[in-house]
């Protein structure tokens, strides 16, 4: 097999400058894996760092979530079509993740469930703050970072605020729609229903998408986001029932039975209603 000639030009003296691994940190990178087992459980290490790349790819959804709500904020939605188009290809590889973890058995689980104690992915602060940022909002879930006030307060702050499709539909109301004012001056902490006023005003965008292109792409941008969100969603609770049935969850959560009525939960209703509605 012919060998590809090594090119002069690569540089191969790092003493005094910057190199791949110290831009990114891979030293500390790869010391964040310590398994509890005792011997070290072979499988323990395929569990943490599964974990541990998804709470990376949560932290650049949280990251592309907050850009967008600030182009929303200012009136700009174009921008945040790529931005949204980047979260659902993150979306897609923290679905494909679960596949990975599915080669772990009940029986290997098992083996080392007990030191987790009562860690567990609720007390996940970055997929709170992906959720929070979506509009899923849960006041009593901010209680489990008690512990971790800093943390605590920015997931707070995420709860108060208004999502990414509450400054949608502020967006919408400040460019002549018919956004109800019990919407635009709501408590934001709180989970939200679907308004019929909402869907008319959608209806319309729908219905006449050259008057309001970008209001139309963002809304489907939207759908594409939550579709991928439910389809994690789904798949999280096929894995846990696949790995542990129907036991509770390490953090004291009824496990699959919790996770199912997760699945049901909408996050942008209107969008969804207004499918219905078209063409009636």
């Amino acid at each position: 097999m012919p060998q590809r000639p090594f090119e002069e030009s690569i540089v191969t003296k790092f003493e005094g400058r910057m190199d791949y691994a110290g831009y990114l940190y891979l030293d500390r990178l790869f010391d964040c894996q310590h398994p509890l087992s005792d011997p070290p459980h072979h499988d323990e290490q395929l569990f943490i760092i599964q974990h541990q790349t998804s709470e990376l790819w949560m932290a650049l959804v949280v990251h592309e979530l907050r850009a967008a709500i600030r182009w929303i904020q200012g009136d700009r939605l174009d921008p945040c079509f790529k931005i949204l188009a980047r979260v659902k290809h993150v979306q897609r590889m923290l679905f494909e993740q679960w596949s990975v973890l599915e080669t772990l058995t009940p029986t290997e689980y098992l083996e080392f469930r007990h030191v987790l104690g009562n860690a567990s992915g609720f007390q996940s602060y970055k997929y709170r703050l992906v959720e929070f940022l979506l509009g899923n909002k849960d006041r009593d879930a901010v209680a489990v970072f008690r512990h971790r006030p800093e943390i605590q307060a920015e997931v707070r702050s995420a709860l108060e605020a208004p999502s990414i499709y509450d400054e949608f539909l502020l967006h919408l109301r400040r460019r002549g729609h018919a956004i109800p004012p019990e919407i635009a001056e709501r408590d934001f902490s709180e989970p939200r229903e679907s308004n019929e006023d909402v869907v008319k005003v959608f209806a319309e965008i729908y219905t006449n998408p050259h008057r309001s292109w970008d209001a139309y792409e963002m809304a489907e941008k939207l759908v594409d986001v939550e579709e991928q969100f439910l389809l994690w969603r789904f798949r999280h609770m096929k894995t846990v029932e696949r790995v542990i049935g129907w036991k509770k969850g390490t953090g004291g959560s009824s496990g699959v039975p919790f996770l199912r009525r997760a699945v049901d939960q909408r996050l942008f209703p209107e969008l969804w209603d207004v499918r219905t509605v078209l063409g009636k």
